[in-house]
C-alpha cells in the first residue's frame, strides 16, 4: 500500500469513483475536492462546434459558462459567446443521468453559483473538511463570509432543476432501456450480492453500452489484473475476468452506490456542515477566484496530503484534458481552469500502485 496521501479534484462523478474507490479499496485517495458541474463536453464535438465559429481550440485563452452561453475569451482577446442552447448539443449523454450539481461525497465543494464575481461559493461536508478551511483561514491562504439566503436559495434552485430534469430523463432512458443503476435503491446487503456476480461484462452490458459511462477510469484503476484500458474512448478488456474479481462494477460511480453514499435527491446539495463564500489571499490565475488552487497550495504547504490529482491541459493539444499527480504547487497554479472535457481521471493513481508492487 502506497504511503502516499492524495488530494483529488474533480467532478460529481469523479467524486463518486473516488469514494466507491475509499469504500471498497485500500486508496491513497485522502481529501476530496469537488467541483459544482452541470454537465461536459465532447472534446471531438466541442472542437467540431468551434470550427463551425472559425475557431480552433488553440485560439482559446479561458472558457466560461454562464448565464446561458459559452464565453470564449480568445488570446487576441476578443470575446466569443456561444448560445447553451447550441452547446447542448455536444454534452456528453451520460451527464443526462446525473443528478448531483455540487460533488456532495467531497470532503470540501467548490462553484461560482451564488457568489459574487471573485469569490468561490464553498460546502463544508466533513469535520476533514472543516479542519481544512479552517487552517486555511487561520493561516490567510483564504478569506471567508457567509453566503447570502438568496445566494444559497439560487444555488438551491439551480441544483433542484437539474436534479429535475434529470431525473426526467433517466425515467425516460428506463421505459426503453436498462435500468440506470446508480439511481437504484438498494440496501447495502443486495448490493453486494448483485456486485459479487457482477464482472466486466455486466459493468459493459448495463453502463457503457447504454451511454452512462464517465470516462473516469475508476475501472481501469481497480482492476488487479489491467486487463482494462481506458483512453479517449469507451474502457475495453483485453482477456477475462478472473472468477472471483468484481472491482470494476464496485467502483464504477455509474453502477449500485452504497447507502452511505448515495445522494438523496430531495436535498438539492446533499448533506453540508455549513456554506461559505471565500475568496483566495494567496493567487489569483484560475477560475471560480482560485480557490481550489490556493486550497491545495495550503494542504501540500502543511504536509496534510503528500500530493494532488489534478486534470491540466496538453501542451501538444490545446486545451485537451489529461490527468497527472504532483506536489509541486506551480504545476498545480499552471493546471488552475476548467476544462470542459473530461479524461480517465484515475490513471495516474495506477502507476502509484505499479511502483509500490
Amino acid at each position: 500500500m502506497s504511503q502516499r496521501r492524495i488530494a483529488i479534484v474533480g467532478t460529481p462523478c469523479e467524486i463518486m469513483a473516488a469514494s466507491k474507490i475509499q469504500h471498497y479499496t485500500e486508496s491513497p485517495i485522502d481529501v476530496k475536492l469537488g467541483l459544482f458541474c452541470m454537465e461536459n463536453f465532447s472534446y471531438k464535438y466541442f472542437t467540431n462546434l468551434l470550427g463551425e465559429y472559425g475557431l480552433k481550440m488553440d485560439d482559446i485563452e479561458k472558457f466560461q459558462i454562464e448565464k446561458g452561453y459559452v464565453f470564449l475569451l480568445l488570446k487576441t482577446k476578443e470575446t466569443v459567446k456561444i448560445p447553451l442552447s447550441v452547446a447542448k448539443r455536444i454534452i456528453r449523454k451520460n451527464c443526462s443521468v446525473c443528478v448531483e450539481l455540487t460533488s456532495e461525497t467531497s470532503d470540501i465543494s467548490i462553484g461560482s453559483i451564488g457568489s459574487d464575481e471573485g469569490w468561490s461559493t464553498l460546502i463544508v461536508r466533513t469535520r476533514k473538511g472543516e479542519q481544512i478551511v479552517d487552517g486555511a483561514i487561520d493561516e490567510k491562504f483564504i478569506e471567508a463570509r457567509e453566503l447570502g439566503q438568496s445566494q444559497f436559495r439560487l444555488l438551491e434552485r439551480l441544483a433542484s432543476n437539474k436534479t429535475a430534469r434529470n431525473l426526467e430523463t433517466i425515467e425516460e432512458r428506463e421505459f426503453f432501456a436498462r435500468p440506470v443503476l446508480y439511481q437504484r435503491e438498494k440496501a447495502d446487503g443486495a448490493i453486494d450480492d448483485e456486485i459479487s456476480q457482477s464482472d466486466f461484462s455486466d459493468l459493459k452490458a448495463n453502463v457503457i453500452d447504454v451511454g452512462s459511462c464517465v470516462l473516469c477510469g475508476a475501472c481501469e484503476y481497480a482492476c488487479p489484473d489491467g486487463l482494462i484500458t481506458i483512453d479517449d474512448t469507451k474502457p475495453a478488456m483485453k482477456g477475462r475476468c478472473p472468477d472471483d474479481c468484481h472491482a470494476c462494477f464496485a467502483v464504477c460511480p455509474r453502477t449500485f452506490i452504497p447507502e452511505k453514499l448515495r445522494n438523496d435527491n430531495s436535498k438539492p446539495v446533499g448533506e453540508y456542515m455549513k456554506v461559505l463564500s471565500v475568496r483566495s489571499l494567496k493567487h489569483t490565475r484560475g477560475q471560480d477566484g482560485s480557490v481550489v488552487t490556493t486550497l491545495l497550495d495550503y494542504l501540500l504547504g502543511n504536509d496534510i496530503v503528500t500530493d494532488a490529482l489534478i486534470v491540466d491541459k496538453d501542451d501538444y493539444l490545446a486545451w485537451k484534458p489529461y490527468a497527472k499527480i504532483t506536489n509541486d504547487i506551480d504545476e498545480v497554479v499552471k493546471a488552475g481552469g476548467t476544462k470542459y472535457s473530461v479524461c480517465p481521471v484515475f490513471k495516474p493513481l495506477k502507476n502509484i500502485e505499479e511502483e509500490v508492487n
